[in-house]
């Protein structure tokens, strides 16, 4: 799997698109190579095809459709980014990965984003959330789409606060926050980003950015979305 250092100053996004269905991949390609920082960079028909590809081409963002024939989206999900360090300050990371649905209660997408997916999008989403999108899991700072993220999370509550062994150890690291801390990490939960918290705290957003950073290295959390599902998974957010 080809993985990537952090963002590239000045140079194109490269977007890889993975849909079974050749008219939506062209209609994607058309929206997004239209943009001057943006660029296709591999297409694929299925998540077999995209591992198989993407392990040569690198990518920074990949659209994900959900349900394809041979590997659906939440396996290849789980295989391109098997593996990689989701840490920060690793150096490495493998491709922010934009689940596509058709409706936002989609038990899919949920399990692509416990996959490692950065969030989702309702493929019929106006073409200005798309590439916004694509540009947000980018810098990697904010939740997708925080209302339908929520309320897919919601409607699934009950299914993600089910005991096991990685929700008793998401239990036990947000245990393990400062109190500071544990007030961002709610003010995350709630889909603010960091200029809000930092106005709601009253602090700099430098030094927010320090807190979500100590967040996401005690819990283990990829980004963001991986801090609200843990949210819910602990009981810390309820719908």
């Amino acid at each position: 799997m080809t993985t990537h250092d952090s963002p590239r100053e000045g140079l194109p996004i490269r977007v890889a698109l993975v849909d079974d269905q050749q008219l939506v991949r062209g209609g994607f390609r058309m929206l997004i190579d239209s943009q001057p920082d943006l660029e296709v960079v591999a297409e694929a028909g299925d998540g077999l095809e995209a591992v198989r590809l993407l392990a040569n081409v690198p990518a920074d963002v990949v659209l994900m459709d959900v349900r394809m024939p041979r590997m659906d989206g939440i396996e290849a999900t789980r295989r391109l980014l098997d593996g990689v360090p989701g840490e920060p300050g690793s150096g490495r990371r493998g491709p922010r990965i934009v689940v596509l649905t058709t409706f936002d209660l989609d038990e899919y997408a949920l399990s692509a984003i416990q996959a490692g997916a950065s969030g989702f999008l309702l493929k019929d989403a106006p073409p200005e959330e798309l590439l916004g999108a694509v540009r947000t899991v980018y810098r990697g700072d904010a939740v997708i789409a925080p209302s339908t993220t929520r309320r897919l999370l919601g409607h699934m509550a009950t299914v993600l606060r089910a005991p096991g062994p990685e929700s008793s150890g998401h239990a036990s690291a947000v245990a393990g926050l400062t109190a500071r801390e544990r007030e961002v990490f709610e003010l995350i939960a709630q889909g603010l980003s960091n200029p809000e918290i930092a106005e709601a705290l009253v602090v700099s957003e430098a030094t927010v950015k320090t807190h979500v950073g100590h967040i996401l290295s005690k819990l283990g959390a990829r980004d963001r979305v991986h801090i609200v599902l843990i949210a819910y998974e602990t009981g810390v957010v309820t719908p």
